[in-house]
């Protein structure tokens, strides 16, 4: 069996993953916030299940709770499937009435998530002192138990999770819960030392520092920008596309995106110029003396700036958490400029 697990995109969401891979080897983790995300997600998950037929499958939803329009579609499409079975494990007290419509659907507002998960599984495979603490530490922190001893070291945990966005999960989901796994690996160390918290919150920029360094030591900046560009060339094929005779690569809310397009530009003569998508149809364009994107921007994206560094308003763009939604729509719109 195949655990396909969508959850939340903070500490909790994370933990809840965290202890499902605990337990469980063969998984395949998707994150979502509220809204159309979770719809987009569920698709790209029945898509997989559909293409594999003769895999059994468990769809598991943790730590979000989809409005009752949204979860009997999921009901509607997942009774279709032969192979496939649905639950859901939340702590939100506005899924009452789905809970109380939906079999598939477990709602217990007393704990968070993370621990409704652990709770679930380690009845059936047997408890984990140290992953029972980690559970009890995210727990503190998430339905707030400000007098629980966990209480400060849960809001570091929280800290770090919620502030560690350098690796976009709409187009690097295994690094980024590769990533998110790491830091809370990392963070068991401190859990028996004295005042956890301070220690743990001391460690956290060497702890990062550690995940992205691959043979020398370097500002966390250069290190991050290594680790995506890595990625980035080894798959630059997936992300090609072209405006007129140019050559570039397109990305979405990477960040950081001066530093990144422009290590990406200089490791891959080959590319003319880099293009960046971020949420609310803004677009930033990078260049390496081969394009002027200050006219790239103007005539496409209504905007300006720089020879190398421009920006500008992507109109027509509808947002999607779903990159190759995204990148179809950005290649159609420029081949409109290809063909003049």
């Amino acid at each position: 069996m195949k655990i396909y697990h969508l959850s939340h995109t903070d500490l909790d969401g994370y933990g809840c993953q965290y202890v499902v891979a605990n337990y469980f080897k063969n998984c395949e983790f998707y994150n979502s916030n509220y809204g159309k995300e979770i719809e987009e997600r569920f698709d790209e998950i029945i898509q997989k299940i559909e293409a594999n037929p003769n895999e059994l499958a468990l769809i598991l939803i943790t730590d979000v709770n989809p409005i009752d329009s949204v979860c009997e579609d999921f009901s509607n499409r997942v009774a279709k499937l032969e192979n496939a079975k649905l639950l859901l494990l939340d702590h939100h007290q506005t899924g009452k009435a789905c809970m109380e419509k939906y079999p598939w659907y477990l709602l217990d507002s007393s704990r968070c998530a993370t621990k409704i998960t652990y709770d679930f599984f380690s009845k059936i495979f047997g408890e984990d002192k140290e992953l029972s603490l980690m559970v009890d530490i995210i727990n503190s922190i998430d339905i707030w138990l400000s007098d629980n001893k966990h209480f400060e070291l849960g809001k570091i945990l929280m800290q770090i999770i919620a502030s560690s966005k350098e690796i976009n999960r709409v187009m690097f989901a295994k690094q980024n819960h590769a990533y998110m796994f790491f830091l809370l690996n990392k963070a068991k160390e401190f859990f028996h030392l004295n005042e956890p918290h301070i220690a743990l919150e001391d460690a956290t920029h060497k702890i990062k520092k550690e995940f992205f360094k691959s043979n020398k030591n370097d500002t966390l900046c250069n290190l991050i920008s290594d680790y995506l560009v890595r990625i980035l060339s080894e798959n630059k094929e997936d992300y090609t596309i072209y405006y007129k005779d140019k050559k570039g690569l397109l990305v979405y809310d990477i960040g950081n995106v001066s530093v990144i397009g422009n290590d990406f530009l200089v490791k891959n003569p080959e590319y003319d110029f880099f293009l960046e998508i971020n949420p609310g149809k803004k677009i930033s364009l990078r260049a390496n003396n081969k394009i002027d994107v200050s006219l790239f921007a103007k005539t496409a994206f209504n905007g300006g700036g720089h020879a190398n560094a421009s920006g500008g308003i992507f109109s027509s763009y509808k947002d999607s958490n779903v990159y190759s939604k995204i990148y179809e729509q950005t290649k159609t719109y420029l081949e409109k400029f290809n063909e003049k």
